[in-house]
């Protein structure tokens, strides 16, 4: 059988799968089985920030791996001590409390349960076309109705409200409110951008009423949008949720809060949550990132990729927006045909909803390959 039979018949279909079979890559390049090369924008969906086969995270991975891969938290352990003291020096003053699991998902259900347990309260405000992940916690709070047909009852207490929109948001506030939830940038909803003024009254509630806000920069995080933590454009929250870029492609995930959040002991735990090779790796990605300057350098090719995007004049373009390097090209029909033809082109690109293209290159791209990935792109959308 071949790759696509074996995986086809003996995985659950849950994902659309896209017709080619990758199994190298190299800086931002990805190459399939005949050798086909594709430049990445996606960076497996802003995981791959420093993109493919970085030796100084392989050696230390391997080095860790040889020493000590696991240490269950019941433990104290020196690598993680030193990742966590990392966190609490580059995430926002105030932050001071790390909990450690495998992904965003998991890191948004953390945050949750210590909103609700710190407040004592239940009810969670969201965002329209909010995207939080798909365990059965973090789904209530995630926008897309696809995702929970047929997968209730959804726990409840979630309510949504339109993103950027403060009046509809206040108004959804009730004595029960626990937390209130949000992207900076509306990632998997369309690349939408937050509004600062909306982003500083929402901060300003918390404060007056006694709300947790969360925000949820699994995707924004390290850098992607032009700040080491998107938050760095808008308000430090009291409870930031990490994932994907965190440990240079290793799964990991963390919840770093403000003192007063709180949970009882073994209320939330994680048997891989901060073991050494996750976090060994994280160090060493963090470390590249502050070395080559990859946050300014993300802040630089973003505007230079933002503005030669913006450039293009095919009809089928709505809108582009973004911030750093992530950017969504709106278009006026479905955007699935063109990202097949971009992709038959060797430009790898992801959907956002139905007509959005989302772009999200490893900070290490270079403005060569941005320019082949716009050229492409005006080839694509003008002929197709």
């Amino acid at each position: 059988m071949t790759v696509q039979e074996i995986e086809t018949v003996h995985e659950l279909d849950v994902y659309s799968r896209r017709d080619i079979v990758l199994v190298q890559g190299e800086g931002c390049t990805l190459y399939d089985e005949q050798g086909k090369a594709y430049l990445d924008c996606t960076s497996n969906v802003g995981v791959s920030l420093l993109g493919y086969g970085n030796e100084k995270i392989a050696r230390a991975i391997y080095d860790q791996y040889m020493t000590l891969p696991s240490c269950y938290s019941i433990f104290y352990n020196n690598v993680r001590a030193r990742l966590t003291q990392k966190l609490i020096d580059i995430t926002p003053q105030g932050l001071s409390r790390v909990f450690y699991c495998n992904s965003g998902t998991e890191a948004v259900e953390a945050a949750l349960k210590c909103a609700r347990f710190t407040t004592q309260k239940s009810d969670i405000i969201c965002a329209v076309r909010g995207f939080h992940g798909k365990t059965l916690g973090a789904l209530g709070a995630t926008w897309d109705i696809h995702y929970k047909t047929s997968m209730g009852p959804v726990p409840l207490g979630y309510v949504h409200v339109p993103f950027n929109n403060f009046e509809k948001l206040e108004a959804a506030v009730t004595a029960d409110t626990a937390a209130i939830l949000l992207e900076v940038i509306q990632g998997e909803g369309g690349i939408r951008v937050g509004d600062l003024s909306f982003f500083e009254k929402v901060r300003a509630l918390c404060d007056t009423e006694g709300i947790v806000l969360i925000l949820d920069e699994v995707q924004t995080g390290f850098g992607r949008t032009g700040a080491m933590f998107g938050c760095e454009h808008y308000v430090i929250p009291d409870i930031l949720c990490l994932a994907k870029g965190i440990a240079g492609g290793v799964p990991m995930g963390a919840m770093v809060c403000k003192e007063f959040i709180h949970i009882p002991k073994h209320g939330h735990t994680s048997t891989f949550g901060g073991n050494p090779l996750a976090c060994v790796a994280a160090l060493a990605s963090i470390t590249i990132i502050e070395e080559q300057k990859l946050v300014q350098k993300c802040a630089e090719n973003g505007e230079y990729f933002l503005h030669a995007l913006s450039r293009l004049d095919p009809p089928v373009i709505k809108e582009v927006r973004g911030m750093g390097l992530m950017i969504g090209v709106e278009l006026h029909e479905k955007a699935g045909p063109y990202v097949q033809a971009l992709m038959e082109k060797g430009i790898l690109v992801l959907l956002a909803g139905k007509y959005v293209i989302r772009l999200l290159p490893p900070l290490i791209i270079s403005r060569k390959e941005i320019d082949h990935a716009v050229h492409t792109m005006a080839e694509v959308l003008t002929s197709y």
